[in-house]
């Protein structure tokens, strides 16, 4: 079984836009939070220190709203070994009503904290998060 992490969050009054549910730039903003959370909680404290991730892209699929003080619960983890560089992050938002209301998959590069160059992702860094 592959390393998932969950965390619940908030809903607070400047989470919402104009139509009274979570704008999505939030939906980003928390899902790098939980990505960073994730990653501090698994990695070995050598590659805290020697790695950075950089998002290249976000797919994502909203199927409901979230307001105001209704807390979501995230679950995120690594459903594929890493591609060269490139690492996917799967994520999903389950509202009170217990309906995931939003599913990301987000691709994440690694980047050597030092030389600031993108490296092939070392096995033992992988390996907290994988099967």
């Amino acid at each position: 079984m592959s390393s998932t992490y969950t965390t619940q969050i908030t809903a607070l009054a400047e989470h919402i836009d104009m139509l009274g549910h979570v704008n999505n730039a939030v939906w980003v903003q928390w899902m790098e939070q939980v990505a960073t959370e994730h990653w501090t909680r698994d990695a070995d404290p050598a590659h805290l220190d020697a790695y950075v991730w950089v998002v290249t892209r976000h797919e994502i699929d909203y199927r409901g709203n979230v307001k105001e003080g209704e807390v979501v619960t995230v679950r995120t983890w690594i459903a594929e070994p890493p591609r060269g560089a490139r690492f996917d992050r799967l994520m999903e938002f389950t509202g009170p009503d217990g309906k995931v209301k939003v599913a990301a998959r987000s691709t994440w590069a690694i980047i050597d904290r030092e030389s600031g160059r993108i490296l092939r992702v070392p096995p033992e860094v992988a390996a907290p998060f994988l099967d």
